[in-house]
């Protein structure tokens, strides 16, 4: 069965950056779209950043623009989520979810295996 395991979360200052990874499993990697979202507390579940199967496109959403970077490798089968400069508003669990095909989106309905998430907690 298809499995996506997050690590690499952790508490942080603000300021600082921080990698997360997303090992999957059990489907083919490159033929599908990559995609990590988050969720504060209290918050629903959001979209942060994405990756074609290809990685030539890429998405960011407007809160991340700038500071994050997704990138994946094929041969690790692992997508990653760089972020710099952590505010506290950065404060979430952090989801990585494989698409349903290889394009990359925005919406959550177009995933298809989701990861139990990896907590990141920025503090001031």
């Amino acid at each position: 069965q298809v499995q996506l395991v997050e690590s690499g979360g952790g508490l942080v200052q603000a300021g600082a950056s921080l990698t997360l990874a997303c090992a999957a499993s059990g489907r083919t990697f490159s033929n599908y779209a990559m995609g990590w979202f988050r969720q504060a507390p209290g918050k629903e579940r959001e979209f942060v950043a994405t990756i074609s199967a290809t990685a030539r496109t890429t998405d960011y959403a407007d809160s991340v623009k700038g500071r994050a970077t997704i990138s994946r490798d094929s041969a690790k089968a692992t997508v990653y989520l760089q972020m710099n400069s952590l505010k506290q508003e950065d404060t979430a669990i952090y989801y990585c979810a494989s698409g349903q095909n290889p394009y990359a989106t925005r919406r959550q309905t177009a995933y298809e295996y989701w990861g139990r998430g990896t907590q990141v907690t920025v503090s001031s």
